[in-house]
């Protein structure tokens, strides 16, 4: 599974960004899982929302809960990241990863095989 995430950019603190991640070699109408993750300077790589594509089933992390929402265009192929209310803590690399199963949380990086590149975004006071 090959990953492309785009999107990202600066933006005041509420505004509002939408994250792409296009994905090739795997289609999202067969079993996969699909997460977003961020990393921000000097953390470890965060779990912010993830997708299973067997019960459409979501998952949010905590501190995005209600602010962002994860969603899928099957005919793209594309995956996306709507975020709100957006906050300076919100600032970082976001990645989107795959995995064609998870054990314990899909919000854990350490169950993704495949990653794209990050996409910076930066959210200003």
């Amino acid at each position: 599974v090959q990953l492309q995430a785009s999107g990202g950019g600066l933006v005041q603190a509420g505004g509002s960004l939408r994250l792409s991640c296009a994905a090739s070699g795997r289609t999202f109408s067969s079993s996969i899982v699909m997460g977003w993750f961020r990393q921000a300077p000097g953390k470890e790589r965060e779990g912010v929302s993830c997708m299973s594509s067997y019960d459409r089933s979501t998952f949010y992390g905590d501190s995005v809960k209600g602010r962002f929402a994860i969603s899928t265009d099957n005919a793209k192929n594309t995956m996306y990241l709507q975020m709100t209310s957006l906050e300076p803590e919100d600032t970082g690399v976001y990645f989107c990863a795959a995995t064609e199963w998870y054990g314990t949380s899909c919000l854990r990086s350490d169950e993704y095989p495949y990653w794209g590149q990050g996409t910076l975004v930066t959210v200003s006071s």
